[in-house]
């Protein structure tokens, strides 16, 4: 009997312990958003909704926008993605699919240790490597044969989006990989062993069984490795312009939400100053919030049920 209430009572107090600890992510959530609302209230008040739709960063007359900073966010974490989800899936498949044993740890460590280099040596890497071999080669092909594009028109100076989009996909590569890698894992045997016997070939297996099956933990990868490209701060600042700016062009200086805050913070002065960059760090909070919602609700409409194992 006693036995009974200890066991009874070290599963409750387990449950309720981890409950805490669930609870004690989205109360550092709601505790972070209350501080930058604080320290906003002031642009709040002035500004209104009007800084989320306005242009204008003037410190010397007071007067700010947020807009050309979404934008810059929002787009070079766009470009990040385009870049990155198809070499890290591929990458994924290829490890656990198709790669001999012998390559697949050496391959994985590589990239985990990619994944733990700092940004600002990415950073670094990005101005001394990166932008030249940029500015004599890819952003001349691009213009060559994609010229007619708005996107690839106006002066190349090597700092701008696709630059920051570009460093951002390497960044969030080995994040994608390697959490879309152990969601492949997961994929239970039987859902290939049943493949194979009705005949499927190796690609016919990948697609149906083993990327049918996964393709939620892969989205979740992917929303992971968006929320790291939003909020990313010294690489994109190193390599984006630091320019506002919103226009077509991938070739143009830009800014983004933290590159702003970053560049700027030390030497806001006066009360409004500092409490626009406040806002600016609401405004990303706000938009990671939002890109996962929107995310998990774009998953449940269209990605449908996962294929399940047959018994």
């Amino acid at each position: 009997m006693q036995q009974s209430a200890e066991r009874q009572f070290g599963d409750s107090a387990f449950k309720w312990l981890t409950l805490a600890m669930a609870l004690s992510v989205f109360v550092l959530i709601v505790l972070i958003g209350v501080e930058l609302a604080g320290g906003s209230r002031l642009a709040l008040q002035k500004f209104g909704w009007r800084f989320l739709i306005t242009s204008d960063w003037d410190p010397v007359n007071d007067v700010y926008g947020a807009l050309p900073f979404i934008f810059g966010t929002i787009v070079s974490s766009l470009i990040a993605l385009l870049i990155a989800v198809p070499i890290s899936v591929a990458t994924a498949v290829y490890l656990t699919e198709l790669a001999p044993k012998w390559l697949r740890q050496p391959l994985t460590m590589f990239i985990e240790l990619l994944a733990a280099v700092p940004s600002v040596i990415l950073g670094l890497w990005g101005i001394f490597v990166m932008l030249p071999w940029l500015q004599n080669y890819l952003f001349p092909g691009l213009r060559k044969t994609l010229g007619f594009l708005p996107l690839f028109q106006g002066p190349d100076h090597g700092y701008c989006l696709l630059a920051a989009g570009i460093i951002l996909a390497i960044m969030i590569t080995p994040i994608i990989t390697s959490i879309s890698r152990e969601i492949l894992r997961s994929v239970p045997g039987l859902q290939r062993e049943a493949a194979y016997a009705l005949g499927a070939t190796r690609w016919e297996v990948t697609r149906i069984a083993v990327l049918s099956y996964a393709k939620k933990g892969i989205f979740g990868a992917i929303i992971l490795g968006l929320g790291r490209a939003l909020g990313e701060t010294m690489a994109v600042t190193m390599v984006i312009g630091n320019m506002s700016y919103i226009g077509a062009s991938l070739f143009a200086p830009a800014d983004t939400l933290s590159s702003k805050i970053a560049n700027e913070f030390n030497e806001a002065t006066g009360d409004l100053y500092p409490s626009a960059l406040f806002e600016l760090g609401l405004v990303l909070l706000g938009v990671t919030v939002l890109v996962n919602v929107f995310a998990q609700l774009l998953l449940k409409t269209f990605a449908g049920p996962s294929v399940k194992p047959q018994h």
